[in-house]
């Protein structure tokens, strides 16, 4: 393979490590994918520690799911991240796990409230949750299409989260940030009713967001 392989199969490696040293996997959860060329993407195979990886378990698929190379099976979710990739060609990595506070709200069925923070607006904005389907079918990737075009990140119900962006590092920021907010969100719900973000500074950071080239192309592609 060629160079750009393997930087971006160490890549995987590092991106899976600190995922599993933050806590936002455990075990065997998650998968981790980059795009190597229009027709290929590397993924991490089924059931292995995102915290113990190597590149030589990295494998390759192509645009459909059919794997191309690697001495372990592919993840079967990788269905999913080839949907958010042929829906946007600007997102080069896609990450799936289990980040336990987000997917807290995603368990609860609870809508992620927004305007708390100016960084989760100005990251992500809308943050929707996606219906429960059977991880690994062609279903389960199918429910995050609706959402795919205007946002960076998704909850998907009773299962995880997933973030999706130019390169790994960016969508492995968007997974941590994601995490973060929800923590602070249920730290703050004891303490009483949420003081929200005024509309007026949210269209500014809303407008921050687009001038930046996070939005998505739903925002970014606004008259």
């Amino acid at each position: 393979m060629s160079s750009k392989a393997d930087q971006l199969k160490a890549e995987i490696c590092e991106i899976g490590l600190r995922l599993y040293s933050r806590g936002l996997v455990a075990g065997s959860d998650g998968n981790i994918t980059a795009r190597l060329s229009e027709t290929e993407v590397l993924c991490t195979p089924t059931m292995q520690c995102k915290g113990r990886l190597s590149p030589d378990d990295i494998c390759l698929v192509d645009m459909e799911g059919n794997q191309l190379a690697g001495d372990k099976k592919r993840t079967s979710e990788v269905l999913l991240h080839l949907e958010v990739m042929k829906a946007r060609p600007d997102v080069h990595s896609v990450i799936h796990c289990h980040a336990p506070h987000a997917t807290a709200f995603a368990v609860a069925g609870i809508p992620v409230p927004r305007a708390a923070m100016p960084e989760a607006e100005f990251f992500f904005g809308e943050i929707p949750t996606a219906p429960y389907e059977t991880p690994g079918t062609a279903a389960f990737a199918d429910t995050i299409l609706p959402y795919v075009q205007r946002t960076n990140v998704c909850l998907l119900a009773n299962h995880g989260t997933v973030t999706y962006g130019e390169d790994l590092e960016q969508a492995y920021n968007f997974t941590e940030i994601l995490d973060a907010y929800c923590r602070i969100l249920l730290l703050a719900a004891p303490l009483g009713p949420i003081n929200s973000i005024p509309a007026d500074k949210c269209k500014e950071l809303a407008d921050l967001q687009v001038s930046s080239g996070l939005a998505p192309p739903a925002l970014s592609n606004k008259p």
